[in-house]
């Protein structure tokens, strides 16, 4: 994994680079997209990360989630890592950042400025099968009864972005 990410103040201000596991190993605040993707009946677009993934492997989470690289702008990352994961293109628009810290499993830590894009496009996932094993469409009151329910299924990022920020995720 020679892959790096961009190091941030709680301002989003970059403050250097540092390699991706190391971040992940150290829980440094680092940079990050999430995009989240619904169809044109407001079902929203879940993915199931693939099994070998370093962390959360199997897990389901939205439609795609990342980093930038360093000079990269968050809406170029987020559509070339899209189209990377989903096979899909779409127009994205940033609706709103929040910081937040989760510890995973292996000793690791999520702890990233994450910029959150939604878009809409009623076209086919086309799966990358190294980092996706799966996809399915929800409802809202589907996701709220399903996270309810079962938990573990879904990522630590996805549950707190879901729990903290319903009404922004929902309401565009």
């Amino acid at each position: 994994m020679n892959e790096w990410v961009v190091l941030v103040d709680d301002n989003d201000n970059e403050q250097g680079v540092m390699p991706k596991l190391e971040a992940h190993e150290k829980g440094v605040l680092h940079r990050a997209f999430s995009v989240f993707i619904f169809n044109s009946k407001g079902e929203m677009l879940l993915q199931q990360r693939a099994s070998g993934k370093y962390h959360s492997g199997g897990l389901w989470t939205n439609a795609c989630c990342s980093h930038p690289r360093q000079g990269e702008r968050v809406i170029d990352a987020a559509n070339r890592r899209l189209m990377e994961e989903m096979g899909l293109k779409c127009a994205l628009e940033e609706t709103f950042s929040f910081i937040y810290k989760a510890a995973l499993e292996h000793g690791l830590t999520e702890y990233e400025y994450d910029h959150v894009l939604a878009g809409v496009t009623d076209e086919k996932p086309v799966l990358n099968l190294s980092e996706v094993s799966g996809y399915r469409y929800v409802t809202k009151e589907g996701l709220k009864y399903d996270m309810a329910a079962l938990p573990e299924a879904y990522t630590e990022w996805f549950k707190i972005c879901i729990n903290e920020h319903w009404d922004k995720i929902f309401n565009n």
